[in-house]
C-alpha cells in the first residue's frame, strides 16, 4: 500500500511541476513579448529622425500635431464683410486691377454667399487670411483632414484666431485713399484697427494670455501698420520680416552695418511663423516638364527700394548676357501668360530681394518647377525644418552675384543636367506645401491635406511650448514691474 501511495504521489508531484513550469514559461514569454513590442515603439519616432530626406512628408494619419482653434469673435465687417466693399467699389484704377473691375461689371461676386477674393495680383499674393479662415468656418464633417480643431471656448483653445482681413482691409485704403494711409485721421484702415483691438483686448481670453496665444494673419507687409507695438506679443502669420525690423539707430551712429542691426522686438522666427505668399501661376507637373531653352529668367520692376536695390545692379549685370532674359513688367493679364512661358522655358529663375526679402515670384518658379536662384541675403523661407530649400534652390550671396560675370558662369558650369533634373524631382514633392487653393467656393470645404493651411498650423503646433511658457512666467511677476521684452533668434 505505501509503494502504490508513493506511487501516485510522484505522479502527481510530477504533473503539478510540469504544470507550474507550463505556467511559468508563458508568463516569461509575455513579459518578453510586451517587452519588445515596448522597445520598438520607443525606437520607431528615432528612426523616423534619421530620415536622408528632409522633404519627407509628416505623417497626415496621425493626430499628435492637431492644435485646439478658437476664433475670436468679430463682426463680419472686419472679414468677409470687406470683400462685400472692395467689390462694391465701382473701380480701382490700380496696376493689375483690370480683372477684378471686369468681375466688377458683371456682378458675378455676388452670387455666392462667400465673396470671392479679389483676383488682383497686387492683393491675391496675400491672400492665406482667407483661406486660413474658410478652412475653420467649414463644417466639421468635411474637416478631417485638418490640422486646425475648431473649439468653441476660450478655455479649450491652444491658441485663438483673430478673423480679421488686415491685407484687405490695408488694400482697400490704399485703393481709395493712399494719402491718409500712414495717418490715423480719417484714415478707415486705422479705424478697423483700433475696432479689432478693442475687441481682442477686452476678451477675458487675452487678458488671461496678454495675447501671446493670439494668432494674427498679416501677410501684407503693411497689415495692421499702426498697431503693430500692440499686438507684439502674438502669434503673427508673415511672409517675412523686411516690412518690420527696425535699424539700431545707436549702433548706426556708430557707423556699424545697419541691416546687422535688429531690433527683434515686435517680430521672431521663435513666436511667428512664416508662411508662403499665394502663388499667382498654375501648377506645372513634372510628367509636363519640357526641356528648357533659357538659362535664367526674370520678370519684375527693375526699380525697387531698400534692400532691393540689389535688383537693379543685377539688372544692369544681366540684361545683355546671352541665354538671359530679364524682362519688365507685372503679372496682369498679358504679363501673367508672359511668366508662364518664361519659367516654363528656363533651367533657373532668378529671386532677388525686392522691397521685401522674398516676393510671390519664388513661389511662382516652384510652382513652374523652374529652379530658383536666391540673391536675397536676409531672407526667411515658410516651412523651414520641413523643407530644406537647397534641395532644390541655389543660394547666392549679394556681394558674389554683383561681380562682373560670375552668376551666369556659376549657373552654367557648377550644375550638370543630372543636378537640375533631381532639383526639379525635388520640388515636385513639395508644390503641394503652397497650395492654398482647396477649390472650393469661398474657400469653405476640405483644404488639401499637404497644403500650406495644414502646414501653417503644423508651425503654430510648434511654439506651443514657448507660448505655455511665457504665459506662465508673465503670472509669476509681481505688480508693476516690466520686463523689457527679447527676442533673440538667429
Amino acid at each position: 500500500m505505501v509503494l502504490k501511495y508513493s506511487s501516485k504521489a510522484s505522479t502527481c508531484s510530477i504533473s503539478t511541476l510540469f504544470l507550474s513550469f507550463s505556467i511559468l514559461f508563458a508568463l516569461l514569454l509575455s513579459i518578453f513579448l510586451l517587452s519588445s513590442n515596448h522597445t520598438s515603439k520607443s525606437i520607431s519616432p528615432l528612426s523616423c529622425l534619421m530620415s536622408n530626406t528632409a522633404t519627407d512628408l509628416p505623417n497626415n494619419n496621425a493626430n499628435s500635431d492637431s492644435i485646439n482653434v478658437y476664433v475670436s469673435n468679430l463682426p463680419r465687417s472686419l472679414n468677409y464683410g470687406l470683400l462685400d466693399k472692395y467689390w462694391s467699389l465701382s473701380h480701382d484704377s490700380r496696376l493689375g486691377s483690370d480683372i477684378d473691375n471686369e468681375i466688377r461689371s458683371t456682378s458675378s461676386w455676388n452670387n455666392k454667399k462667400v465673396p470671392i477674393y479679389p483676383e488682383s495680383p497686387l492683393i491675391k499674393q496675400y491672400s492665406a487670411e482667407y483661406w486660413i479662415l474658410g478652412d475653420l468656418v467649414t463644417p466639421p464633417e468635411l474637416r478631417s483632414g485638418s490640422i486646425a480643431k475648431r473649439v468653441f471656448s476660450p478655455e479649450e483653445a491652444d491658441v485663438v484666431f483673430v478673423p480679421f482681413f488686415a491685407t484687405l482691409s490695408a488694400e482697400l485704403q490704399l485703393g481709395t485713399a493712399k494719402g491718409v494711409f500712414r495717418k490715423k485721421v480719417g484714415n478707415e484702415d486705422y479705424a478697423r484697427q483700433r475696432e479689432v483691438l478693442d475687441l481682442v483686448k477686452g476678451s477675458e481670453a487675452w487678458k488671461r494670455s496678454g495675447g501671446r496665444d493670439h494668432v494674427f494673419v498679416l501677410t501684407d507687409p503693411v497689415a495692421m501698420f499702426h498697431v503693430r507695438e500692440e499686438i507684439s506679443p502674438a502669434v503673427l502669420l508673415v511672409v517675412d520680416f523686411g516690412g518690420w525690423y527696425k535699424a539700431d539707430s545707436k549702433a548706426s551712429s556708430n557707423g556699424n552695418n545697419m541691416s546687422d542691426m535688429i531690433q527683434h522686438t515686435q517680430v521672431s522666427l521663435l513666436k511667428d511663423v512664416i508662411v508662403p505668399y499665394t502663388h499667382l501661376l498654375p501648377k506645372l507637373l513634372l510628367s509636363e516638364n519640357q526641356k528648357r531653352q533659357t538659362l535664367l529668367y526674370f520678370k519684375g520692376a527693375k526699380h525697387r527700394h531698400r534692400g532691393g536695390l540689389v535688383r537693379e545692379k543685377l539688372w544692369d549685370l544681366l540684361v545683355n548676357e546671352p541665354g538671359v532674359i530679364m524682362e519688365e513688367g507685372f503679372p496682369n493679364a498679358t504679363g501673367k501668360e508672359q511668366s508662364i512661358k518664361g519659367m516654363r522655358n528656363s533651367e533657373f529663375c532668378l529671386h532677388p530681394a525686392g522691397d521685401t526679402p522674398t516676393s510671390c515670384r519664388l513661389f511662382d518658379a516652384i510652382q513652374s518647377l523652374c529652379i530658383p536662384v536666391i540673391v536675397s541675403d536676409n531672407i526667411e523661407l515658410p516651412f523651414e525644418g520641413t523643407i530644406d530649400y537647397t534641395d532644390f534652390s541655389v543660394f547666392v550671396a549679394v556681394n558674389e552675384a554683383l561681380q562682373p560675370n560670375w552668376l551666369v558662369n556659376h549657373l552654367r558650369r557648377s550644375y550638370t543636367d543630372v543636378q537640375k533634373s533631381k532639383f526639379r524631382q525635388n520640388m515636385a514633392r513639395v508644390q503641394s506645401f503652397f497650395e492654398y487653393d482647396n477649390g472650393y467656393p469661398g474657400g469653405i470645404g476640405p483644404v488639401p491635406v499637404d497644403g500650406a493651411v495644414n502646414h501653417i498650423w503644423r508651425k503654430v503646433h510648434q511654439k506651443l511650448p514657448m507660448i505655455k511658457e511665457a504665459i506662465v512666467r508673465e503670472k509669476r511677476k509681481p505688480p508693476n514691474v516690466s520686463v523689457p521684452r527679447r527676442c533673440h533668434c538667429t
